[in-house]
């Protein structure tokens, strides 16, 4: 979905040429699986920051293009709105003090960033929704000018013959609200890992990442307000499903169930049940996989997997582990990485697909659970029974993830201690974003305290509210 496409409207022979592409792709996809014709090389880790760019009244800031241009660096790219741009970190090899390094990496790219924000008269935030956003701050005179843009918009309101895109959402309140775009995604900013997987144990990798989900996102939650509504500790989760609704199966979801062989399945998965929302054909050979990948991108899966190409031009599987939020703080956000990283190399490891004997119906109740209620919630775990995540990860799932990091071989760095003490004070970014709000009595003052919390880089648990 990062890919820029030359038009923003398409024609029936567009959609029938990019069918008959998309069909060709996925049987030489298919091929590839069945030869084990995919990069051999060590496993490797990645990171996409959203963030959100805020004026000094901390409202949003429609001036990414601005902050781009001064920038002029391809590891800050535009997305969905004016007010948003991404960060990345380059692939670092999945070993040793990998994750020290990617603060590091992380860091400076911040610091440059928000140095230019600050030029701007603006600022960078890391938050997962932004509790002083407006309702009418999600309009398509916001919608940054790239054409995958419009053509998204477009497509999925023809797709839904004209009719609103509507978001309900009963939590501590209750919000709708109803918009003719699919602007309200913007409202939502993640943290996303990318995980390049070894082909032989990339399904054990996809179906752990499926099964830790909701835990890893109980320890995480930032999200807990969108406007001026207390909603779920991870509001993402539920407005990100509702915000990009087209007819068919659901484009935002944990999709229909472990890959039981491969992942191929997902991908044929794809090719056969949903409609292409982007089809932009392109001159390009198959091996590529121009199509697929691009039909890929406009199917949001919570994990997911993605075809991308070593420096020799191999073929690698990577899992994108979508659920976790921007912020609190970049070290918050590596501990969370930490945990993920943790736990699903113990599951993949530890268990013969990679479930860790978890059922696919629990792991799925159990996200929902975690994203309303954080660490709170009640999960089903294999032996143990329905227990209260922040007991289930103190005892055993921190533990685990300690394991799973020294068998990648990575550094623990002190990162998940940081989760630990998480857990423990029972403060996540949600969790103090609320009490926050209570002392304070005020959004905007809740978000000058955050603010300058994330400005000092200490770990959100040492906040004091």
């Amino acid at each position: 979905m990062g890919e820029e496409i030359e038009s923003h409207g398409f024609s029936r022979e567009d959609k029938a040429l990019f069918a008959e592409r998309l069909a060709q792709e996925t049987r030489l996809l298919r091929d590839l699986f069945a030869h084990d014709g995919f990069s051999r090389q060590n496993p490797m880790l990645g990171f996409e920051i959203e963030t959100w760019i805020l004026d000094h009244n901390y409202f949003p800031a429609p001036i990414n293009q601005q902050v781009l241009e001064a920038l002029d660096d391809p590891l800050v790219v535009p997305e969905l709105s004016r007010f948003n741009v991404e960060l990345n970190c380059e692939p670092l090899p999945l070993a040793g003090e990998v994750l020290s390094r990617a603060l590091g990496d992380l860091s400076k790219l911040w610091a440059r960033c928000n140095a230019v924000a600050h030029r701007l008269d603006a600022n960078l935030v890391m938050i997962g929704t932004l509790p002083t956003i407006r309702d009418e701050d999600m309009s398509l005179a916001n919608i940054s000018p790239l054409n995958r843009y419009y053509a998204l918009n477009r497509e999925v309101l023809r797709q839904r013959r004209g009719q609103a895109l509507r978001v309900d959402i009963e939590g501590r309140d209750h919000l709708q609200s109803e918009h003719f775009d699919v602007m309200l995604e913007a409202a939502t900013t993640s943290f996303q890992t990318h995980l390049k997987a070894p082909a032989g144990h990339a399904r054990a990798y996809y179906n752990a990442s499926i099964a830790v989900s909701a835990p890893v996102l109980a320890a995480a939650g930032n999200a807990p307000f969108l406007f001026g509504k207390s909603l779920w500790e991870e509001t993402r989760i539920p407005l990100f499903e509702q915000a990009v609704v087209a007819p068919g199966p659901p484009r935002v979801s944990m999709g229909s169930g472990y890959a039981a062989h491969s992942l191929f399945e997902v991908f044929e998965e794809n090719a056969r049940v949903y409609d292409s929302l982007l089809p932009m054909v392109f001159d390009a050979p198959a091996q590529e996989f121009r199509h697929l990948r691009l039909h890929n991108g406009v199917i949001w899966r919570w994990n997911r997997p993605l075809v991308g190409f070593d420096d020799d031009g191999a073929p690698h599987l990577r899992i994108e582990h979508r659920i976790l939020p921007a912020g609190p703080t970049l070290v918050d956000m590596i501990a969370n990485a930490a945990l993920y990283l943790g736990l699903t190399r113990a599951l993949a490891m530890g268990s013969k697909d990679g479930t860790g004997a978890l059922a696919f119906d629990d792991a799925v109740a159990n996200f929902y659970a975690a994203a309303r209620h954080g660490l709170d919630a009640r999960l089903t775990w294999p032996g143990a029974d329905v227990v209260n995540a922040g007991t289930l990860l103190a005892e055993r799932l921190i533990p685990m993830a300690r394991e799973g990091l020294a068998d990648f071989g990575v550094a623990e760095d002190g990162f998940l201690d940081i989760v630990a003490a998480r857990v423990r004070t029972r403060q996540t970014g949600a969790a103090w974003q609320r009490r926050a709000l209570e002392k304070r009595g005020d959004l905007f003052k809740m978000m000058a305290a955050y603010c300058e919390g994330q400005r000092c880089g200490a770990p959100v648990h040492e906040w004091s509210a």
